[in-house]
């Protein structure tokens, strides 16, 4: 007997349903994120059958079921697959497709339509899903009509192996699949003879040669450091917003460089250097700060930059760059423009990883990188003490006791809007090998507490660090609760509002700001926990919260809340960050 599932005799579209899977399946496929409906019933049996290799979870709303898959593929470095029904089912994903796009995450979405005799005649739930999410996804197709024919299960097969590689090379991103089916789609006889797989359908033949590999290796090649950047002693290394698969590595590779060439690293709070900082001894963490210094901007102006990664979100840092102009060099691997100042850059796609470790006796003694490690240490110094007399509650000092808190490794979701910003300013450099994660791609808080419930899903217990408003825009999120394995700490800075538009210039102007710009939404977090009956807890002080987060639960999900004054926070921002920046002299 060959292992063809038995249900897969039924129908044409259980056949059909069972290659794609079982292909999937072979190509390392873990997790399938299921959303409720009628018309990808055959995919969702086969996900089903699939189990336990590939894990099959039912999540009621496709926004959130998007940004969950979002999250678990970001834990795992891997595709994930999302199945919806047809309709405006496929159009709930778009948010999640887009933020896969920018941000390099692969996601596999197969939405499921109307045959085509079905579209454009007011048939029930049918809307043109072809290209659905424009030119977002790596790469998109639709597929034909199940068919029961040998040449066309070939055909699925080798379609399925190439949108699992176009997820992953040479961008990570989505790749969408639309899937016709006609009735019947439950897994009924549909008059169909399928007889003859009995002789010609060998499994092991068909399947033959699937690999569970990452596609395309590529030859470990080293690129030799530029003599141009060997001669410069007035240059600076950028480590920008990366989540790398290899942190350490990552780490290590950009501290090579820095100490072979005596340049400062000035790492983003994202940047998973501010968290093995040991690796780095030119290590600038306080460049937002030191820059407001506007005669040490000038002091500090660069000749060249290497801008590892993504930009980071300082404005402050991006003015500058575009004043001074330096000559520029952006490495990344992707084949996406990464420079939004459009200055006079040279983009190497390669990882950092990538460039050859030399020993080099530079002619020349860098007065430039000690006055950047000088004024870090003065900034440094200040802000530390700022926070650490700092006994009331105010929202900026959340992230600065987060970084020197958690448990090592700890996954950490930072949502948009103000945690991001607050990390950027105060992430003290630590070294517990914090991972650190984010939708930066489109910067949008849409599916916070779902990518976070999606990266701390089967993982080491999580926190996410997010704002009130982030928070409710997602409250769906929770109704994931009950198929959450393992367990996410929300630290919710409740200040009523948006506290990002606090620091625009718009909130000089009121009305309208408070109604349209602040948005209150006056909700009792505690009446909402208890809805979705999640742990909720008001924090009081920060030696509860300190408590509350090392040592972390190991399963369920739990809200830490943190109530701030919208105002107060703004304005101490603007006090404080002003005058560290004056205090700095070097």
């Amino acid at each position: 007997m060959f292992d063809l599932m038995p249900i897969a005799f039924k129908n044409v579209n259980q056949l059909w349903a069972y290659i794609l899977t079982e292909t999937l399946k072979r190509l390392g496929l873990t997790c399938a994120i299921i959303c409720p409906g009628s018309r990808s019933t055959p995919l969702v049996i086969a996900f089903a059958q699939q189990a336990p290799e590939i894990e099959a979870i039912s999540i009621l709303d496709e926004r959130s079921a998007a940004f969950f898959a979002l999250g678990q593929a970001k834990a795992t470095d891997r595709p994930v697959v999302l199945v919806c029904t047809s309709g405006t089912a496929g159009a709930n994903f778009y948010s999640a497709v887009i933020e896969a796009s920018y941000s390099r995450v692969p996601l596999l979405l197969l939405t499921t339509d109307r045959p085509p005799e079905l579209r454009d005649c007011h048939s029930g739930q049918t809307v043109d899903q072809l290209r659905l999410y424009g030119n977002y996804p790596n790469w998109q197709t639709e597929l034909a009509l199940p068919s029961a024919d040998m040449g066309m299960l070939a055909y699925l097969r080798q379609t399925v192996i190439h949108s699992w590689e176009r997820a992953q090379t040479p961008t990570k991103g989505p790749v969408h699949l639309n899937i016709p089916f006609r009735d019947p789609l439950a897994p009924l006889p549909d008059g169909t003879d399928l007889s003859y797989l009995q002789s010609q359908f060998h499994p092991e033949d068909f399947f033959a040669g699937i690999a569970n590999t990452s596609p395309f290796p590529t030859p470990h090649s080293l690129l030799p450091i530029p003599q141009e950047w060997k001669e410069c002693d007035r240059g600076i290394i950028i480590a920008g917003v990366a989540q790398p698969s290899q942190p350490q590595e990552y780490c290590r590779a950009i501290a090579q460089l820095s100490q072979t060439l005596k340049w400062p690293v000035l790492a983003e709070g994202l940047s998973p250097v501010r968290n093995y900082a040991e690796l780095n001894p030119y290590l600038i963490s306080t460049y937002d700060l030191i820059l407001r210094n506007q005669q040490l901007a000038k002091q500090l102006a660069p000749e060249m930059v290497i801008q590892v990664g993504e930009m980071p979100t300082s404005k402050e840092l991006r003015t500058w760059i575009d004043t001074t102009q330096p000559r520029r060099w952006v490495i990344d691997k992707s084949d996406q423009n990464l420079d939004p100042l459009h200055g006079r850059t040279t983009h190497l796609r390669i990882s950092v990883e990538d460039i050859k470790a030399e020993e080099i006796n530079l002619s020349f003694s860098s007065d430039y990188l000690q006055q950047w490690c000088d004024a870090e240490t003065k900034a440094r110094l200040v802000v530390d003490q700022t926070m650490g007399k700092i006994d009331e509650i105010i929202e900026s000092k959340a992230a600065w006791l987060i970084s020197q808190i958690l448990p090592p490794g700890t996954p950490l979701f930072i949502a948009n809007s103000m945690p991001v910003r607050d990390v950027e300013y105060f992430w003290k450099p630590n070294n517990l090998g914090v991972r650190s994660h984010f939708n930066r791609g489109a910067n949008g808080i849409d599916g916070t507490l779902s990518t976070a419930l999606g990266i701390a899903h089967r993982q080491q217990s999580s926190v996410m660090l997010t704002g009130d408003l982030a928070l409710l825009h997602d409250t769906n999120g929770f109704l994931i609760r009950n198929k959450f394995v393992g367990h996410l700490t929300i630290v919710l800075i409740n200040n009523n509002g948006g506290g990002i538009f606090e620091m625009l210039p718009i909130a000089k102007f009121d009305p309208p700001f408070e109604e349209f710009f602040g948005t209150p939404q006056d909700i009792d977090f505690a009446q909402l926990c208890a809805t979705y009956n999640v742990e909720h807890e008001l924090i009081t002080s920060w030696k509860h919260l300190q408590q509350r987060l090392n040592p972390l639960p190991n399963h369920g999900i739990r809200v830490l809340e943190v109530q701030t004054n919208r105002k107060k926070d703004a304005q101490w921002r603007q006090d404080n960050l002003r005058k560290v920046a004056a205090d700095i002299t070097i």
